[in-house]
């Protein structure tokens, strides 16, 4: 296993089509490195709950703030950063190896998750002591 860390993470824009009638963005072919599997958003998250507080051991996500705007904390058990997600035409590469958070919610945002495989469960880290032995062991 490779291990990841915080500054593999990306900002990747979107394709976009300007119009006066209004903004198109397109994700097709090369505008991810991976092939989509399943695709789920979020909506409706209160201000002040989370979303998040797992990582993947092999999963790539992809996550858009289609309407309004929320934080991700990234942390890969030795650095962390935040990105804030608030534009539709930008999203954010997350590789595996990588605890990530998702946190204050602005009322009406809706994040777009876009995955390289379908749900399991085995794939999941879920406790954050369990993750920092997980990356000491990469």
């Amino acid at each position: 296993m490779i291990k990841t860390t915080i500054k593999d993470l990306q900002i990747i824009d979107i394709p976009k089509i300007s119009d006066p009638r209004g903004n198109l963005s397109v994700i097709e072919k090369n505008t991810l490195p991976f092939e989509v599997k399943r695709v789920y958003y979020l909506y409706d998250v209160p201000s002040d709950s989370y979303r998040g507080g797992h990582a993947h051991k092999k999963l790539y996500q992809f996550l858009v703030s289609l309407s309004g705007s929320f934080d991700v904390l990234l942390k890969d058990g030795e650095n962390q950063t935040k990105f804030t997600l608030n534009k539709p035409n930008k999203g954010l590469l997350i590789v595996p190896g990588i605890w990530r958070e998702l946190e204050n919610f602005s009322s009406g945002s809706v994040c777009l998750v876009l995955a390289s495989d379908v749900f399991d469960e085995s794939d999941y880290i879920r406790d954050f002591t369990d993750f920092k032995s997980f990356v000491k062991s990469k």
